[in-house]
């Protein structure tokens, strides 16, 4: 409350800021992604537990958007399992909750960058590689 005097009396002013932000249905962003992010170069983890595509060929300087569309968490690393340092880029996506997206690092190496679900590294369908060129 801001009280202002004019000409001997108290105006008592009150002043109330709003900010509201209110989704108009589509798409609202999971915590930790980009906002409404139409990254081209995105790999989908999908309802049945399973990364498309497989492989993705991106050109340097890229961020590889992950979208998680299951219904279990999934961490997603850079190969080799357990250490993660062939493409430490890829290790910026991390864990993603169902529904949520993230991107990785820029992948600036013209290289082949392997990853998979560190919480299942066994796992064939959720295995998949990035080519830089």
């Amino acid at each position: 409350m801001i009280r202002v005097r004019a000409t001997g009396h108290v105006c008592v002013l009150a002043l109330f800021a709003v900010s509201a932000f209110t989704g108009c249905g589509g798409d609202a962003a999971p915590p930790n992604s980009p906002g409404g992010s139409t990254n081209p170069f995105t790999i989908t983890i999908s309802s049945g537990g399973s990364v498309t595509p497989r492989p993705l060929t991106v050109p340097p300087g890229t961020r590889v958007l992950f979208v998680n569309n299951d219904t279990r968490r999934h961490d997603m690393t850079s190969d080799q399992h357990p250490d993660h340092l062939d493409c430490p880029d890829l290790n910026q996506v991390g864990v993603l909750n169902p529904g949520q997206r993230r991107e990785s690092g820029n992948l600036v190496t013209v290289r082949t960058c392997g990853f998979h679900d560190h919480d299942d590294p066994d796992n064939v369908n959720l295995r998949g590689s990035i080519i830089v060129r």
